[in-house]
């Protein structure tokens, strides 16, 4: 998995108004706290830190006031419209120490072409060292029929991580595709339209 170290600063004034300010100065607010630490308020440079998130579960190295801290991303926010960062927690961990994480979950293999692979979970939760979590995880769906699925239990784990997820969760489904043909309705034959409009003609004859 990816190690990023990353340097910020410490956050002195706190509120929406202060946090706009962060933002418009190209920072991003974060909260770093764990293993009894008092929380630390600090702010991260919004460039560096979208592009270490890009990796699946990355470990920061937080450096504040010549003091680094190893970190996970726990919880991110975005800005719903421009889907910008807007706020992240950050738990401290330490090397050596299992934690609980939630992993992207691949395919491999060539299931039936007659169905259509739904991917009911993307991600399982897994234990692992902090320092070896790692980036995705591997299910086969090879021979997969329509109307099969693979659970979290069929997932290939590597040595040193295990399961938390239960077992039995649906990860991906193979679905039957659809047998149905759409009706339309048929078009009027040519010159259909005509008794109804001699009929019409014939209504106005009658009452001159």
């Amino acid at each position: 998995m990816a190690e990023i170290t990353i340097t910020g600063t410490r956050r002195t004034e706190f509120g929406k108004g202060a946090s706009r300010r962060d933002r418009r100065s190209g920072l991003v607010p974060a909260v770093i706290y764990g293993h009894g630490e008092a929380p630390q308020h600090v702010a991260l440079p919004l460039r560096e830190l979208g592009a270490a998130l890009k990796s699946s579960n990355v470990l920061l190295d937080v450096v504040v006031d010549g003091k680094t801290e190893l970190t996970l991303p726990k919880s991110v926010s975005r800005n719903p419209l421009t889907g910008v960062l807007a706020h992240i927690d950050l738990v401290i961990v330490r090397r050596g120490e299992r934690v609980k994480v939630e992993v992207p979950v691949h395919t491999v293999g060539k299931h039936d072409v007659d169905g259509i692979l739904e991917h009911v979970h993307n991600t399982i939760e897994v234990e692992a060292e902090a320092t070896s979590i790692p980036a995705f995880l591997e299910v086969n769906v090879d021979g997969l029929m329509a109307g099969q699925s693979r659970t979290a239990g069929d997932v290939t784990l590597p040595a040193g991580v295990t399961l938390v997820s239960d077992a039995s969760v649906v990860v991906v489904h193979l679905s039957e595709k659809s047998t149905a043909v759409e009706e339309t309705p048929a078009a009027p034959a040519e010159g259909a339209a005509a008794p109804a409009a001699d009929a019409a003609d014939a209504a106005k004859e009658d009452n001159k």
